[in-house]
């Protein structure tokens, strides 16, 4: 029987904690929203309206670096304390690419990087 690829994300919107689940251990790497290329938009447009259009392109970028190392996954966890979660789930939801993973969502407060592991680990394992 082959074996599930699972993928826990603890995260919130600016930074994620990729953790790949192995049974009898993790590789892990970070995400950061910030640290993306991203390209410059010259418009005309208002300061304040240029910042929004700003934020939600880093935001659509951080989410779809995230969709990269999601797709090819079987099984993904998305967790943490805030609702970007949810938005990502939705984005990716939106995209026939991700039809084949199944994705779940779990509330989780601030976790230090063992108790992440902990968490991934009794999801998993269920």
């Amino acid at each position: 029987m082959k074996s599930l690829k699972q993928l826990g994300i603890f995260m919130d919107h600016a930074h994620a904690h990729v953790i790949e689940y192995h049974g009898d251990h993790f590789d892990c790497k970070s995400v950061d929203k910030h640290s993306i290329q991203h390209g410059d938009h010259h418009s005309s447009e208002h300061a304040e309206t240029r910042l929004n259009t700003k934020s939600k392109v880093e935001q659509n970028l951080f989410y779809a670096k995230l969709g990269e190392q999601i797709k090819n996954y079987d099984e993904v966890l998305l967790f943490g304390p805030t609702e970007a979660k949810v938005e990502l789930l939705h984005q990716l939801r939106a995209d026939h690419h991700f039809s084949h993973v199944k994705i779940e969502v779990k509330n989780a407060d601030k976790l230090t990087e063992n108790q992440q592991h902990a968490f991934v680990k009794d999801y998993f394992k269920k």
